[in-house]
C-alpha cells in the first residue's frame, strides 16, 4: 500500500530535455563541437555524463567549460521561459492523486531552473515539498536524492512509490530501497529499465497502479 509518491521531474512532469539538448547542442556548436541527439542520449541519459563534458575531451580548459555551461545555464533558463512544457495529462493525473498519497517532487534540475518551470506551470500546489540540486550530497543515480526525501516524509520504503523515466533515476529509486515505476520516453526508451517494478506506458496509468496495491 503506497501512502506516498516520489516524481521525478524532467521528463515525468514537464518536457524539458529537448530545450536541455538544444540549449546544449547551441552552445558547443559556437566552439566547433557537434553534438546530435544520439551522442546526447548517450552521454546525458545512458551514461550519465554531462554532454559539456565533450569540451574537455576536445582539450579546451577548465575555465572554458565553465564558461560555456554558465552560458548553457542561462540559454536554458532563457528557453523555458518561454516554452510550453507541461507534460499531456499531468494536471489531471495529479488532481486526481491529490488525496489518496502525499506526493513531492525529487529533481536533478538546478534550484533556479525548477522555480522557473513551475512559475509557469502551476503544478507545485500538488506537492509537500520538492528536492533539486544542491538539497542532497550526491545526484542521481546515487540513492542519496531519495534517501534525504524519505527522512523527510517520515514514512517506510515499503509505502512510498517512485515514478521515474531513465536508469539513473531508476538506479536511484531502487538504491534507496523503493519500490520503481518508469514512464520512458524518446530519450530513456532504448535505456536498460528492466530492475523497475512497473514499466507504464502512460502517466494516466498511474492512479490505477495505486488503486491496486491499495487493494
Amino acid at each position: 500500500m503506497f501512502n506516498a509518491i516520489l516524481w521525478d521531474n524532467d521528463g515525468v512532469l514537464v518536457d524539458t530535455e529537448h530545450l536541455y539538448y538544444k540549449a546544449t547542442q547551441q552552445v558547443l556548436s559556437e566552439i566547433g563541437v557537434e553534438l546530435s541527439l544520439s551522442e546526447f542520449i548517450d552521454l546525458f541519459m545512458v551514461q550519465n555524463k554531462g554532454a559539456m563534458e565533450l569540451v574537455l575531451e576536445k582539450g579546451f580548459s577548465k575555465e572554458d567549460y565553465e564558461n560555456l555551461r554558465k552560458r548553457r545555464n542561462i540559454l536554458y533558463g532563457d528557453m523555458l521561459r518561454y516554452e510550453d512544457i507541461t507534460l499531456p495529462h499531468v494536471p489531471e493525473v495529479l488532481k486526481s492523486l491529490l488525496k489518496q498519497v502525499r506526493m513531492a517532487i525529487v529533481t536533478s534540475s538546478r534550484r533556479d531552473h525548477f522555480e522557473i518551470i513551475h512559475h509557469k506551470t502551476k503544478l507545485l500546489p500538488f506537492f509537500e515539498f520538492s528536492l533539486a540540486s544542491g538539497d542532497y550530497p550526491a545526484s542521481k543515480p546515487d540513492p542519496s536524492p531519495y534517501l534525504c526525501a524519505l527522512d523527510m516524509l517520515g514514512l517506510p520504503p515499503n509505502e512510498v512509490l517512485v515514478i521515474e523515466d531513465s536508469r539513473r533515476g531508476l538506479l536511484a529509486a531502487k538504491g534507496a530501497g523503493l519500490k520503481c515505476a518508469v514512464i520512458p520516453n524518446q530519450y530513456s526508451i532504448k535505456s536498460d529499465l528492466s530492475e523497475a517494478d512497473w514499466n507504464l506506458g502512460s502517466i494516466e496509468n498511474v492512479p490505477e497502479l495505486v488503486l491496486n496495491c491499495k487493494n
